[in-house]
């Protein structure tokens, strides 16, 4: 059995942090890491008393807190890491189907598909669905790969996530992840897994504003990574006076100094 360790990304999660660890299967994973994005509920206590090792990181962004767990990892890599929420919205106790094609070799990136699965009624918010399958048929038409989610239950080969080189530090990780394996000629599956009404208030779908920014976010992640993109890029930035979604040249030149290598 292939070493796996689990990264959660959480904010403010103290009500729900500790339902999602204890439905994860302990047989299956050697280490939990929880990386608390700034949370003011208690939310890294609690997940240190239930037995997570609890990493703090500092800048807003789920592709932040996804990268800290990384770097947490980085010292002693597992040969499979699993990405899910800390909001109880995905059911951890499906791990081992979305395992099962990385452990048996047949995959080196496998996406859990809500789209496919057992979805509760009110779980995905319209403006998600949409988004959802908006992105998807883009990627269809512009990389020629078919996926049917962008969920963010998965699991991904250490030694495959190292050559994708992720760097998206908001709502784009998922979404890079996906589009940057069909570039690298990655394997990629997908696997149908539930899904429930989360606990609490989404941080996304939840406000106009997340959803509107994180829309245009993986719309942008979708085209920049085509073979045309650097020119969409450079277009976007004259036209924004050297802005790009509100980072400075400078900010993203930081951004890309940061950039995962694990």
């Amino acid at each position: 059995m292939l070493t796996v360790d689990v990264v959660i990304p959480a904010l403010n999660e103290a009500s729900s942090i500790v339902l999602v660890l204890d439905a994860i299967p302990k047989r299956l994973v050697r280490r939990i890491v929880v990386v608390d994005n700034g949370s003011t509920d208690g939310t890294p206590l609690v997940a240190e008393r239930a037995g997570a090792i609890v990493v703090s990181e500092s800048r807003r962004g789920y592709g932040s807190a996804c990268m800290a767990g990384l770097v947490r990892l980085a010292t002693d890599p597992p040969a499979v890491v699993v990405f899910l929420d800390a909001d109880f919205s995905d059911h951890p106790e499906e791990m081992e189907s979305l395992l099962a094609a990385v452990c048996e070799g047949n995959a080196d990136l496998v996406i859990g598909s809500r789209a496919r699965g057992n979805l509760e009624p009110g779980a995905l918010a319209p403006q998600a669905r949409f988004g959802n399958r908006l992105a998807c048929f883009l990627v269809m038409k512009l990389y020629g790969y078919r996926y049917t989610d962008l969920g963010p239950f998965r699991a991904v080969r250490w030694d495959a996530l190292r050559r994708l080189e992720m760097s998206d530090a908001t709502y784009g990780w998922t979404i890079e992840m996906q589009v940057k394996a069909l570039r690298h000629r990655l394997r990629v599956a997908e696997v149908p897994v539930s899904y429930r009404r989360r606990i609490g208030r989404s941080k996304i779908t939840g406000t106009v504003t997340g959803s509107v920014g994180a829309g245009a976010k993986i719309l942008w992640t979708v085209f920049r990574y085509t073979p045309w993109g650097r020119v969409v890029r450079e277009g976007w930035r004259r036209a924004t006076h050297g802005r790009l979604w509100g980072e400075s040249r400078r900010e993203s030149a930081r951004q890309r100094a940061n950039r995962v290598v694990v």
